[in-house]
């Protein structure tokens, strides 16, 4: 017997991380790009905590079935934590990683930096059906340069340097998953999700 679960990403990438952290657990896995094309949750939360349970509550509501979501982003000290919780739409609504990349380069320029301390969080919060939350937090810190380095990742992971020349754009999907923040937040949530599953399947 497995358990649907609805992932609320289209992002093929989070997706994937996702779905191999969950490997050899009791679940189907479904983002919504499956299901019915619903509006977007409004994310008015001022924290990755706060607009990771607003999703995960929204579309749980919408199709009757246990959510997960995810609220990341980036935050660079010299541009006083931006982009935060705007990072997935840093240069508008409709933004892409090129356009959110070229924004970041944009702000570092006005303020003369070629480089900041910065970090990457993550908030996964699953919500089930009948009310059910968990909700874990993940965390990587490293460095904000303006060249970028690196074909993999996506997002910010060009210009995220977690070594003084390594990029995370520059790691494998493992390599990844090990010091990443949502590679941490995942493997806080899994054992969490093990729990659910047993009393949940009986």
């Amino acid at each position: 017997m497995t358990k649907q679960i609805v992932i609320a990403t289209k992002n093929l990438d989070k997706l994937r991380e996702l779905e191999i952290a969950f490997d050899g657990l009791p679940v189907e896995i479904l983002s919504l790009a499956d299901i019915d094309d619903f509006p977007d949750a409004i994310e008015d939360g001022k924290t990755f905590e706060e607009n990771a349970e607003i999703k995960a509550k929204f579309f749980s509501e919408k199709t009757g079935l246990p959510c997960l979501a995810d609220d990341s982003g980036l935050e660079v000290d010299a541009l006083d934590g931006k982009p935060g919780v705007y990072s997935a739409r840093f240069a508008g609504y409709h933004a892409h990683d090129v356009t959110n990349n070229q924004k970041l380069l944009e702000e570092m320029a006005k303020i003369n930096a070629t480089e900041s301390p910065a970090a990457y969080h993550c908030a996964l919060c699953f919500v089930d059906v009948d009310g059910t939350k968990i909700c874990t937090t993940g965390t990587v810190k490293g460095t904000i340069k303006t060249t970028a380095k690196g074909e993999g990742g996506f997002g910010y992971d060009p210009y995220f340097y977690i070594e003084e020349n390594k990029t995370m754009a520059e790691l494998t999907t493992e390599e990844k998953d090990l010091i990443s923040h949502r590679g941490a937040a995942i493997r806080e949530l899994v054992p969490k999700l093990k729990e659910w599953l047993s009393c949940s399947l009986g």
